[in-house]
């Protein structure tokens, strides 16, 4: 499987979630020594105070999303592992973060880094925290509703690509997966309208039912992906 990622992009965003907890870290503590060394500027501090405490939320949410470990790229890996050609993975450059090109769909995959217990029940997701990570909510990525995230994310990917594809051409099947990544997630999905699965299920759910892509149009969709990533100009590897 040939995975397409731009790994100088994740650098530079990991880069910058450090600098930015760093950063306001020394603002919350120069706001602490202003405030202790010149009482008169209470105002001031303050205001750096709430700028700082700003800058290290924004910092931390930014680790928590291209730092922590394990990353939803890495744990996609690991589940496809053994796909061979033509199997291709992008990661973070297209209108979804994990797309996975089969000989026959483009799979779009959302993954959920969180912990806890999630429930998809009558059309409705509810999400059970445990008490760590409810003292992390505002500094960690929103649950939301994540199969409609996928759908969304699926439709403007079919959209773009369609736009690539020779006039007339009929749509490529676009399928749209949502996995929990996180190795403390738990997920119940009483009749999903998308496949939902923990990484171990990811291979069993990928579409398998689906006629192959004559080799013509499967070579029209892998180029058209890979003007939308840009992926000539970057480093790609096989997992």
């Amino acid at each position: 499987m040939k995975t397409v990622i731009d790994r100088q992009r994740l650098r530079r965003r990991a880069n910058a979630a450090h600098a930015a907890s760093l950063g306001g870290l020394a603002v919350l503590l120069g706001a602490v020594v202003l405030s202790m060394a010149r009482p008169a500027w209470a105002t001031p501090a303050a205001v750096l105070m709430v700028l700082g405490f700003a800058i290290s939320s924004v910092g931390i949410y930014s680790a928590n999303r291209w730092v922590r470990k394990p990353r939803p790229e890495d744990t996609v890996a690991l589940a496809l592992k053994g796909l061979g050609d033509p199997h291709r993975i992008y990661h973070y450059l297209l209108p979804a973060d994990h797309v996975l090109l089969t000989p026959g769909a483009v799979v779009v995959i959302e993954t959920v880094n969180l912990e806890g217990r999630f429930t998809y029940r009558g059309g409705r997701w509810k999400q059970q925290m445990p008490l760590g990570r409810a003292l992390r909510f505002f500094v960690e990525e929103t649950f939301g509703n994540p199969t409609g995230r996928a759908q969304a994310e699926a439709e403007r990917l079919r959209a773009a690509l369609q736009a690539l594809l020779p006039a007339g051409a009929a749509p490529v099947p676009v399928v749209p997966i949502v996995v929990f990544v996180h190795p403390n997630a738990e997920v119940t999905a009483d009749s999903p309208p998308i496949p939902v699965c923990q990484p171990a299920q990811l291979r069993k759910r990928l579409p398998g039912n689906l006629p192959k892509l004559a080799q013509a149009r499967f070579e029209q969709v892998r180029a058209a992906l890979d003007e939308m990533a840009g992926a000539a100009s970057l480093g790609g590897g096989r997992a």
